[in-house]
């Protein structure tokens, strides 16, 4: 199949152009920073023009688009347009910038991020940085349910069909919803990805693909994943440098990316086959023409261009020129492409002599001037295309720069991206990268959110000199507290153990109380307004939960049954999708021995009431809800924090209790797993093992031999079939912890070395490869 080749470069935007919509051969849109929609509408065919109208111009920057097509009422469509200023704009698509807009949806609090049309047409759905998506009634132009459980930014939203909407979010999550379960105007997750970076893309993969994924995500790290809606990784794309801002299909069932490296790539299959490089700092937005496969793209520096693999809609022979000439000139900034040793590049001659061996390679030449260029290998071409010319960066010579009356030695501009303009980032070597990021936060009123991202960027792109530091000290913790502050969607410490067994117990209680609260209060309005007030909260038992959270974020135990009481209602009274809150509050208080003490005349022990609360009173043809067998499971993990709690943990009954509900999780026994693939359940599932293991460790004979034994098969489980990292790694402490506990002549320790080994040899996580060869080496496996 032909390469893409330029078809057209349509020039108005005066500023970045942050998406871009191709429905038609004839017709495209595009959002920019200008604060300007525009369409362009063609007006010749070969080589191909474009006329530009300006459809909308309002007050804040344009971030996202989508179009409605004709219909009886709107015989030429509508585009649907957002952005900073939070609304949505809904004109038909002749509209002028002088003609009134046919509605203005109002419901956002922040940025809009993401627009898409829902199959049928009959909804449009929105995603934002107010930690929502919603969908919108094209009828009545009203919200019809908000998407919530998204602990940031709404970067992406795909619907699939009319009922099912999936999101990606900045907390590096990707959420599956079944619109039909909507209560009370909210749809909770049906499911629960997680990956391991911000998620900015989303597209339905093409059946057919050899990888058999339902659909692909991208990511700030650069990588495409492919998925299936289980939550099964089945693939990655790698040759992206930098964040991926955009993806989609094409007819042919090619994948197509953009992001921060300047590039459009394609992709077939598992491979890239060709690299399109712009002449701009950021490719931020990709769009393909269903009805001929063009790719039209959006840059940063305000140009929207199209790509064709038609001859006969190839652009001009100047405009080609053009282009390329544009991509040559382009000066690549030294810190983007790392340390360059210019005395070992090779010269022109390696360009005429040497092939590159994959598409999208990148080679640095010194130049008989002295200059570093860098070419790119196109397989399509069997070429190297010069892509710019590397330029020393800001404070790469040590010169120092002046901005604001001072001097530093580095002045970075940086995008924020999704509705703001660059800004100027100062930063002096002697400066904590963290507290340089936070005053950059500050100064400009940027949401904390950025914190980790502005101070890696500062890290990264200052290669990690330090001038008037030792490196111990520039390498230090951050004065803010990031080490330990929540991270949405990673919520639980990375374990720090080192070597077997394992002698520390867990625990899990990082929580943002305020969406949780605020969850608990909504629904319990909505019981009152259904007049269930048996299991509503009056005013004064709304006190006692307020007096419990007080506790609670002053590192307090809970000492008053009436509360723990109320939260147990909640979690088993409640109907089955609103216990979730419920439940995350059940977790926080299970660190109190009081918790543990508790006992309900009809549901039991509070182990009892976790596991209820996760896996009864599911409605008919209704699934478990993963995400509270996580709350259950965190709950359980966290029992172990007080010596009442481990007491109770210790009986034989509650220990084939808990190692129930892990096989019931885990799929063993024959029903289907729960969350197969969902990261923090499985987190909080191996630190509930490796709480469990610990205590058997600490306290010979308090852990039944057959808890062991169920304990470990469980644990041979996750190691055969799990890859994330973080979940191995725990699975394989606790399994390192009972192999010192059972013995390591035991025939159920021995048994654990295919599974131990199966999952060293498929995670390449280092600290997984280390501790697989201490288990290994208990059981005197050769490593």
């Amino acid at each position: 199949m032909a390469d893409f080749k330029l078809s057209a470069q349509l020039v108005g935007h005066d500023s970045d152009v942050r998406h871009v919509s191709f429905p038609t051969p004839d017709f495209v849109l595009s959002a920019s920073r200008d604060y300007t929609v525009r369409s362009w509408k063609r007006t010749a065919t070969s080589p191909p023009a474009f006329e530009p109208s300006v459809a909308s111009k309002g007050s804040e920057f344009y971030n996202c688009l989508a179009y409605l097509p004709p219909s009886p009422d709107y015989p030429d469509g509508l585009v649907v347009s957002g952005g900073n200023d939070t609304i949505i704009d809904v004109r038909k698509a002749n509209s002028g910038p002088g003609d009134n807009a046919e509605r203005l949806l109002i419901g956002h609090s922040r940025n809009v991020c993401a627009l898409a049309v829902v199959p049928g047409r009959r909804h449009i759905v929105s995603g934002s940085w107010d930690n929502t998506a919603r969908i919108w009634n094209v009828q009545s132009w009203e919200t019809d349910a908000v998407l919530a459980g998204h602990e940031g930014a709404v970067w992406d939203v795909l619907p699939l069909d009319e009922t099912t909407v999936l999101t990606a979010c900045a907390d590096k999550n990707i959420r599956i919803y079944d619109l039909r379960t909507a209560v009370a105007g909210q749809v909770e997750p049906k499911s629960t990805i997680y990956t391991t970076d911000v998620v900015r893309a989303l597209c339905q993969v093409p059946s057919g693909h050899p990888s058999g994924a339902d659909f692909a995500s991208a990511s700030n790290d650069g990588v495409i994943r492919l998925w299936k809606f289980t939550g099964e990784p089945v693939g990655e794309l790698h040759g992206h440098e930098s964040f991926i801002y955009a993806l989609t299909t094409l007819p042919s069932g090619e994948l197509v990316s953009s992001g921060e490296d300047r590039t459009v790539r394609i992709w077939r299959d598992f491979e890239c086959i060709q690299t399109i490089t712009h002449p701009a700092i950021s490719v931020w937005t990709v769009s393909v023409c269903p009805g001929n496969g063009d790719i039209v793209s959006g840059a940063s520096d305000g140009v929207v261009r199209i790509f064709s693999r038609s001859p006969d809609r190839v652009a001009a022979p100047e405009t080609l020129a053009f282009f390329d000439e544009s991509v040559r000139s382009s000066a690549i900034p030294q810190q983007q492409v790392g340390n360059i040793n210019k005395e070992k590049l090779p010269g022109p001659d390696f360009l005429k002599n040497k092939s590159g061996t994959k598409e999208g390679q990148v080679q640095m030449i010194k130049e008989h001037d002295g200059s570093i260029t860098a070419h790119q290998w196109s397989i399509g071409q069997q070429q190297w295309v010069n892509i710019g010319t590397v330029v020393e960066a800001v404070g790469s010579s040590g010169r120092k720069v002046e901005y604001n009356g001072q001097s530093y030695d580095y002045v970075f501009d940086v995008a924020i991206e999704e509705g703001q303009p660059s800004l100027k980032l100062p930063y002096n070597l002697s400066e904590n990268p963290y507290t340089r990021a936070q005053k950059f936060i500050d100064d400009n009123e940027l949401s904390q959110n950025f914190l980790d991202q502005v101070a890696q960027f500062i890290v990264s792109n200052t290669e990690g000199a330090t001038i008037g530091q030792s490196s111990a000290d520039s390498a230090g913790p951050d004065p803010y507290g990031t080490e330990s502050r929540y991270r949405p969607g990673d919520d639980v410490e990375t374990s720090k153990a080192k070597a077997l067994p394992q002698r520390e117990y867990l625990d899990i209680t990082s929580a943002k109380y305020e969406p949780m609260y605020k969850k608990i209060l909504s629904v319990n309005s909505a019981l009152v307004a259904a007049g269930r007030k048996d299991y509503s909260l009056n005013p004064p038992a709304q006190e006692t939960l307020k007096v419990v959270r007080q506790r609670l974020e002053a590192n307090q135990p809970v000492v008053d049954d009436a509360g723990i009481s109320l939260i147990v209602m909640m979690c088993t009274q409640w109907d089955y999708s609103d216990r979730l809150a419920p439940l995350d509050l059940l977790r926080c208080v299970a660190t109190s021995p009081a918790t543990a003490r508790f006992q309900s005349s009809e549901f039991g022990s509070i182990v009892q009431i976790a596991v209820s609360a996760a896996l009864d009173g599911i409605p008919p043809g209704g699934q478990p809800n993963e995400n509270c067998a996580m709350m259950a499971a965190r709950a359980i993990a966290n029992l172990f924090k007080s010596t009442e709690g481990r007491k109770l943990l210790s009986q034989p009954s509650e220990g084939l209790r808990v190692a129930s509900f892990i096989d019931r999780v885990l799929g063993i026994g024959g029903q289907p797993a729960i969350g197969p693939f969902n990261r923090n359940l499985l987190v909080a599932l191996t630190t509930t093992m490796i709480n469990y293991a610990v205590l058997g460790s600490r306290e010979p004979g308090k852990l039944p031999a057959n808890v062991q034994v169920r304990l470990l098969t469980a644990l041979a489980r996750i190691l055969q079939k799990q890859t994330d990292g973080e979940v191995v790694f725990r699975a394989l402490v606790a399994a390192g912890t009972l192999i010192t506990v059972i013995g390591k002549f035991a025939p159920e320790a021995k048994s654990m070395s295919s599974s131990i080994t199966s999952s060293k040899d498929r995670v390449s996580d280092a600290r997984v490869k280390e501790i697989a060869n201490e288990c290994l080496s208990l059981i005197e496996v050769v490593t």
